[in-house]
């Protein structure tokens, strides 16, 4: 076998772990996300569970989780560029494990929402840095696709917690279905330990370049070319977020990111009890949960594939689109056939975009501000995630039902679209660009 074959079997060996490892983690997120919406109906029921709670109170409670996201989101921001990718993981692992199974110990609504509060740090630093290290892997002309396929695990985990809720809530009740979220401390974590590489390209940043040499001759990823030195772009993290080149692009990422988040989050938690309220019992309402996580899977996987071709921009602003037009359909009564098709293609213009949202970010920023630029993005987008559920939650409570709820955000995904194709396009990614791995003994890039 040839230096070269050797070095691409290295690569592809890379890349499949850091795309496993990092969907598997996000897969517990979005299971996290769904899994209170599960509950949901049982614990406004039941009074014996956690006490009487009434419908703005579960918009709120489905909100703490998603402020602790904001606050795990900007920390691993803050620090992901500095101390690195892997470290940031491992500790987030564990810490979200931790929460989900405190969580399931609770007794009152307090405890609760703290529970909630802690386990969202942990997601939060998890999804803001997953984002990055696939960047840095990912082979040029797959990174939309692989980015795709890891942001997938957050439907993915939706439909885990769905079917979950649906076969085990009976026999293990709501504590179960939490329990079952703790288990990445068990599962993933030490697999994560030993598989999970550091990024060369985030050594090279950080000015550690023979280390860097080093894992990219181990691992087979390709250093970056020696990157263009562009005036005021030369700071680290968050302040390279605040410099004329990227501060009018992060804005308009971030509002892009804080719609999408608003419609993923405030649709799993009132999709199944707006359809309640509606008619449909209980298995129904799981159902159509299930359907819009799985339409996000499919159309989203087949939409990063077009991202890859066109650009990630028009793909974001064509399914944002979609998202508007299917959302207004949703209130107008339609056969059940005809229902469960649009909240597939809900699930596809609302799940799926912030899928291909968080590659296009990923992508959009050099190695020196990703982590802080996928941070800002999953953390300002979190409070679009915080204002969804409770905007949904007062909505239900005021007796609006789901048509005022379906149409407002309709009105918000038409408006991330205007948004989306304000964009500039990026200037970084002709500076990242590869050079060949180094063969052994021959000279490495710088």
């Amino acid at each position: 076998m040839s230096e070269t074959d050797a070095m691409t079997r290295r690569r592809q060996r890379t890349v499949t772990w850091v795309v496993a490892l990092s969907t598997i983690v996000l897969v517990f997120d979005g299971y996290d996300l769904v899994v209170y919406g599960t509950v949901l109906p049982t614990l406004l029921a039941d009074p014996a569970q956690l006490g009487a709670i009434t419908p703005g109170q579960a918009g709120a409670l489905g909100s703490y989780a998603l402020i602790g996201v904001l606050v795990g989101a900007l920390a691993a921001g803050g620090l992901g560029d500095w101390i690195g990718r892997r470290r940031i993981m491992l500790i987030n692992l564990a810490w979200f494990s931790i929460g989900m199974g405190a969580t399931a110990l609770t007794q009152n609504v307090t405890a609760f929402g703290i529970g909630r509060f802690f386990t969202g740090i942990g997601v939060g630093a998890l999804v803001a840095t997953v984002g990055p290290l696939v960047a840095e892997f990912a082979p040029p002309g797959r990174r939309n696709r692989l980015n795709a396929i890891v942001y997938s695990g957050v439907p993915a985990g939706g439909v885990l917690a769905a079917l979950l809720a649906l076969a085990l809530a009976d026999a293990v009740g709501w504590r179960g279905l939490f329990w079952i979220g703790a288990l990445p401390i068990v599962l993933v974590l030490p697999l994560a330990v030993v598989k999970l590489p550091e990024s060369p390209k985030w050594l090279a940043s950080r000015g550690r370049v023979e280390q860097a040499k080093v894992l990219a001759e181990r691992t087979g990823i390709a250093l970056p070319a020696e990157p263009v030195k562009l005036a005021g772009t030369t700071r680290v993290g968050f302040p390279a977020l605040a410099t004329r080149e990227l501060a009018w692009p992060t804005a308009l990422l971030g509002l892009m990111s804080f719609a999408g988040l608003l419609l993923t989050y405030g649709l799993n938690t009132w999709l199944p009890q707006i359809m309640a309220n509606n008619g449909y019992d209980k298995s129904y309402s799981l159902t159509f949960l299930l359907v819009l996580n799985l339409g996000a899977i499919v159309g989203g996987m087949f939409a990063s594939l077009w991202a890859d071709r066109a650009g990630a921009k028009r793909v974001v602003a064509t399914t944002f689109v979609l998202a508007a037009c299917t959302l207004a359909l949703l209130p107008l009564r339609l056969p059940l056939g005809a229902l469960l098709l649009a909240v597939a293609v809900a699930g596809i213009g609302t799940i799926g975009t912030q899928v291909l949202v968080y590659g296009l970010v990923s992508n959009y920023y050099p190695t020196r501000a990703r982590a802080a630029g996928v941070a800002w993005c999953a953390g300002f987008g979190r409070i679009g995630g915080i204002v969804g559920p409770v905007v949904g939650g007062l909505l239900v409570g005021a007796g609006l039902g789901g048509t005022t709820t379906f149409y407002l955000f309709a009105a918000i995904a038409a408006a991330a679209a205007v948004v989306t194709v304000l964009v500039p396009r990026s200037r970084h990614a002709e500076e990242e660009l590869p050079v060949a791995a180094p063969a052994a003994g021959g000279p490495h890039p710088a």
